[in-house]
């Protein structure tokens, strides 16, 4: 402003005055091009699960990807519902994949429905997404700890088939002293009535505590700590999962859940546990 009171602009001044209004029109241009219904392509490979929109990309130029029968390889193609989109000539649903992983409190049945339960798994993640989610496996009524829920099928199979035997890590009272003898046999291997199973190791958590003990297994059967401790005589009163396929309970308090992060999803596909 000079002495006359009157509004001086410089090149500065008006070169930031067209960014604004050219911003303004990007964004405005932007929320159109959303509401007409189509979306980046990069972004439905990622909302199908398949890997990261940056990773996406690689794939898109690499010419692995089709839309509607013909290879793609240009950055910021865009497509609508009813798209064939293929990768690797398999056709992809553009719903998005949701990861959320729950610390499961006691007394809440693990599924997605049953008339019969007081409480079940799916209150505790009622408000977490709008997409139909399943629990990943189960956990019994009095199970706690490390509860997985996606809408990815293929994931699902991954992690709970018995064939692949994912590790998990359980904290587990016992109502009595267990015998290190106890422990030894646990690892060498029990012979259960659905065949023999052993952990990869097992210990007390506190050396003064000889009535809790932390399990590593990578058995896929049912109720396996129970029925491996119930086998040598012992009664469990507490079961806790505290690792499921790389996933830890840290910064996750009783009862409540959280996304997974892009880099936990993509651990979880590798399989690199």
């Amino acid at each position: 402003m000079n002495k006359d009171g009157k509004v001086i602009r410089g090149r500065f001044g008006e070169q930031n005055l067209r960014n604004k209004r050219v911003g303004r029109t990007e964004r405005i241009q932007s929320v159109k091009r959303e509401d007409d219904g189509t979306i980046r392509l990069n972004r439905f490979i990622a909302n199908a699960g398949i890997c990261s929109r940056r990773e996406a990309d690689t794939f898109i130029a690499s010419g692995v990807v089709t839309v509607n029968g013909k290879p793609v390889n240009e950055m910021g193609i865009r497509v609508k519902p009813g798209d064939d989109v293929r990768f690797n000539g398999q056709r992809i649903s553009a719903e998005r994949k949701v990861y959320v992983l729950l610390n499961k409190p006691k007394g809440f049945v693990t599924t997605v429905e049953d008339p019969h339960a007081d409480r079940t798994v799916m209150e505790l993640i009622s408000n977490a997404c709008p997409e139909r989610i399943y629990p990943v496996g189960r956990l019994d009524r009095t199970t706690t700890g490390l509860l997985l829920f996606t809408n990815d099928g293929e994931m699902t199979k991954r992690l709970t088939h018995p064939k692949y035997n994912r590790k998990k890590i359980y904290h587990v009272h016992l109502d009595k002293n267990v015998s290190k003898n106890d422990l030894q046999q646990i690892v060498d291997g029990i012979t259960l009535e659905d065949g023999l199973v052993a952990a990869d190791s097992v210990s007390y958590v506190e050396p003064e505590d000889k009535k809790q003990v932390g399990i590593e297994i990578h058995s896929g059967k049912n109720r396996v700590v129970r029925r491996i401790f119930a086998h040598l005589g012992y009664k469990v009163q507490k079961l806790d999962r505290v690792y499921f396929c790389g996933l830890t309970k840290k910064n996750l308090p009783r009862g409540r859940w959280r996304f997974l992060s892009e880099d936990e999803v993509s651990f979880l596909k590798m399989g690199s546990f």
